[in-house]
């Protein structure tokens, strides 16, 4: 099977100051779980505590709690579970907490700073697939976007495949310039024939 490949790096055209930032998520559903949890076990506790203070007994569940942690040795199945699930919620939230979420969308140049705006990487791939498939020769196309890298597999039923590729690559690098991303990605394209069948 006759395959030929190119990669070419694109530089932004110097238009955007500064570093491109990622969109962050917001993670609502996470910081509600959180909250949420936090204000059932805090009211709990104080409900307990406050009737405690008016010379009711404290709560079986309070009760157990302390004979557990008080008699429980520190190489217990059950301690040493719950502090591992402790420690893996933790990190999850940690990473939440320093990551920006929203993978799969690119940040575009800024022309002013009120505004940002961001595109769908599924949204580029349908782009720049349709650009794709006006090159003479080209049969089908698959593209695939990531936040570094465009990848294009292209079929290529007539017309020598350096001639596609090289057509290829002008259309795509024209197209990832038009639709005016902060970070210009780099550009793998490769052509090969159809399988025969």
């Amino acid at each position: 099977m006759a395959q030929a490949a190119s990669e070419a790096r694109y530089e932004p055209d110097g238009e955007n100051d500064g570093p491109a930032r990622r969109f962050w998520s917001e993670r609502r559903a996470p910081a509600a779980l959180v909250a949420l949890t936090l204000l059932v076990v805090a009211g709990l506790f104080l409900y307990d505590i406050a009737s405690v203070r008016a010379d009711r007994p404290a709560a079986s569940w309070r009760r157990t709690l302390a004979d557990e942690l008080a008699t429980r040795r520190l190489d217990d199945a059950a301690v040493v579970c719950g502090a591992v699930a402790a420690m893996l919620i933790g990190v999850w939230l940690v990473v939440l907490a320093v990551t920006p979420g929203l993978r799969g969308l690119l940040p575009m140049r800024r022309d002013s700073e009120l505004m940002r705006s961001g595109i769908e990487r599924a949204a580029v791939a349908v782009v720049l697939s349709d650009r794709a498939m006006e090159v003479s020769g080209v049969r089908s196309v698959r593209v695939s976007v990531g936040r570094r890298r465009v990848r294009a597999l292209a079929e290529a039923h007539f017309r020598e495949l350096d001639v596609v590729r090289a057509d290829l690559d002008a259309v795509l690098e024209h197209g990832i310039r038009e639709l005016g991303l902060a970070r210009q990605p780099a550009l793998s394209v490769h052509v090969r024939r159809p399988a025969r069948r």
